[in-house]
């Protein structure tokens, strides 16, 4: 008796691990006993919460920048990388920040990098976008994921409702990356 062949299974995390881990990081976030410390700064210095929130804003308005870049270089990729555009958009709003709603079309150098784009998350400098489209979502997804990571790190110093939603805004950023890699499979 012959068996049948394995089914063929794609790698990578599948939608409900995805699902899984965030309401895993919601419900750890929403054990957090609600305190006060962090929250409140000596005289005149922000605290821990405002300053996790300005960086968290930047990093996201960092973020759209990239997503910006790529889109001026690789205007076909609009419809693939447009509505993860659009909710790093939504993240940056959420922390505070103002971000255009719509991808600006920035100018482009003779080298085909747009002017004003930013390679990391934070906005330290100019971005140079990868001659490819595959190499640019990768490095997309590399920002994304490094950012995630980030935030994930920083939940652990910030009351309640700030962890909470740098809990989900990871999440959706390990997310974003994982569908930017997994069309090129």
């Amino acid at each position: 008796m012959s068996y049948p062949p394995p089914s063929r299974v794609p790698p990578g995390p599948r939608r409900r691990s995805l699902v899984a881990s965030v309401a895993g990081g919601v419900l750890l976030t929403g054990c957090s006993d609600g305190g006060r410390s962090g929250e409140e700064g000596t005289a005149g210095s922000p605290s821990v919460a405002e300053r996790v929130r300005a960086r968290a804003a930047r990093d996201s308005r960092g973020i759209v920048e990239r997503y910006d870049a790529v889109l001026a270089a690789f205007p076909t990729l609009a419809e693939r990388v447009g509505p993860l555009r659009a909710e790093a958009v939504r993240h940056a709003e959420a922390f505070g920040e103002t971000a255009p709603k719509t991808s600006p079309s920035p100018s482009v150098s003779p080298s085909g990098v747009p002017d004003g784009a930013s390679p990391s998350p934070s906005a330290s400098s100019s971005a140079t976008v990868p001659a490819t489209e595959k190499d640019a979502l990768a490095q997309l997804a590399a920002a994304e994921r490094e950012l995630a990571d980030r935030r994930a790190k920083a939940l652990l110093d910030v009351p309640g409702e700030l962890a909470r939603l740098l809990a989900s805004v990871a999440a959706a950023g390990a997310a974003h990356a994982y569908l930017l890699t997994e069309g090129s499979r």
